[in-house]
This record gives structure tokens, C-alpha cells and sequence, in this order.
């Protein structure tokens, strides 16, 4: 697969980016792409909300009043859930979240990801920038030029870039990463993604690593 490499201003720098089919042009997996968006999104969860039950709530060692003559049922303790102060019954209690999935899954998942988004014609491919200097005006400038304004966008870089990062954090829907970070759930969260040239080599290989065959 090619796609063009555009300039900051927006305009074609009249070169083509060669990505890899095998990551960029599969049939995508949604069976495994729902899986793994689905533990990425498991695993941030805390698990600490919790309630006291009957056992564990104060009160209960004195009889809540008189056996007979009252008309009301016989109440055995205060700690009732039908009462004011009593336990919760199933109620939440500490627990984990995670959900685990295989190395191969996982892998085929972004590669899906990609595929998809490859296919939606949501990848830009943007030649190697930097900034002298932090200032936001600089990412907007570059939005603009893409037509991304308003979109969440993911910008892809090789390494990290301090001043990229800083520069586009104030932007709502817009995020910097290194490109061997991006998870299932980043991707299909995006709008559009733009990838630097030098980032493509190492987007690919932290997909899909390439093994070097040993020498005979």
C-alpha cells in the first residue's frame, strides 16, 4: 500500500510512503478488535468501589425490641437490609477487572485496527517535524492545512518530542504518542491518524516484529 506524504502546509510533497499490506490491508478481525478494545477498557478500571453487608455493619448486639405485643414481625437484628443503617445486599465489593488476551489476538487486533482505518482513508502520512519552540498555534496551523480541525486526532512520532507533545495537549481530541504506544483502543478512537515518515518503520515493527534469520 502507498499513500502520499504530505508537507505541514498541507500540500503533497510529491513523494509516496510504502506501508506494509501485511499490517495495513488485512480483512479486519471484529470479533478480536471487540475483544481487545473490550480488556484494554476492562483493565483501567479500579475495582475498589465497595459496600458493607450485614455482617459487617455496626450494630445488631442488642434485641430491636420486644418479642411480643408489638404487632410487627419478629426482627432478629438491626443489621437487616430492610432497615435504616443496615447492610447492602449484593452489593459491589473489591475486584479485579482484568480480562487477558493472547499475544497473537492482541497483535491481530491493531492489526485490524489499522487495516480499518487504512481503508476509511484516515491516515495521513505527514513528513519529519519539529518545533524550536512549544506553541500551540503550531499543531492547529497543521490541522487545519489536513482538514482535521474539530476531529480527534492521533499524531504518530518516532521518538518522543517534547515540544510536539506540549504543543498539542491543550487541543481537545488531539494526542501525541510514540509509535510502538498505540493500542486497539487508541486507534478506533481516533478520528484520523498522522504519521510521521520516520515513524512508520517503528509503527510496523512494533506490530509485527521482524525476526532476523540466523546466519547458517
Amino acid at each position: 500500500m502507498e499513500l502520499t506524504i504530505y508537507k505541514t502546509d498541507g500540500t503533497s510533497s510529491g513523494d509516496k510512503a510504502t506501508l506494509s499490506d501485511s499490517i495495513f490491508a488485512i480483512e479486519p478481525n471484529e470479533t478480536v478488535l471487540y475483544e481487545d478494545v473490550r480488556r484494554i477498557l476492562a483493565n483501567r478500571r479500579q475495582g475498589t468501589a465497595n459496600t458493607k453487608e450485614r455482617s459487617e455493619v455496626r450494630g445488631g448486639g442488642r434485641k430491636a425490641y420486644k418479642q411480643k405485643g408489638t404487632g410487627m414481625a419478629r426482627r432478629g437484628s438491626m443489621r437487616s437490609p430492610l432497615l435504616k443503617g443496615g447492610g447492602t445486599v449484593f452489593g459491589p465489593s473489591p475486584r479485579t477487572y482484568t480480562i487477558k488476551l493472547t499475544k497473537k489476538a492482541k497483535r491481530l487486533a491493531r492489526k485490524s485496527a489499522l487495516s480499518l482505518k487504512a481503508s476509511e482513508e484516515a491516515i495521513r502520512v505527514l513528513e519529519d517535524f519539529t518545533f524550536d519552540e512549544i506553541k500551540t498555534r503550531q499543531i492547529v496551523d497543521i490541522l487545519a492545512a489536513l482538514d482535521l480541525t474539530g476531529k480527534k486526532v492521533m499524531i504518530v512520532t518516532a521518538d518522543t518530542d517534547r515540544n510536539i507533545v506540549v504543543s498539542a495537549r491543550n487541543i481537545p481530541g488531539v494526542a501525541v504518542c510514540e509509535a510502538v504506544k498505540p493500542n486497539t483502543y487508541d486507534i478506533m478512537n481516533s478520528d484520523a491518524i498522522i504519521i510521521q515518515k520516520s515513524a512508520i518503520p517503528v509503527l510496523e515493527n512494533s506490530v509485527e516484529p521482524k525476526i532476523e534469520e540466523e546466519a547458517a
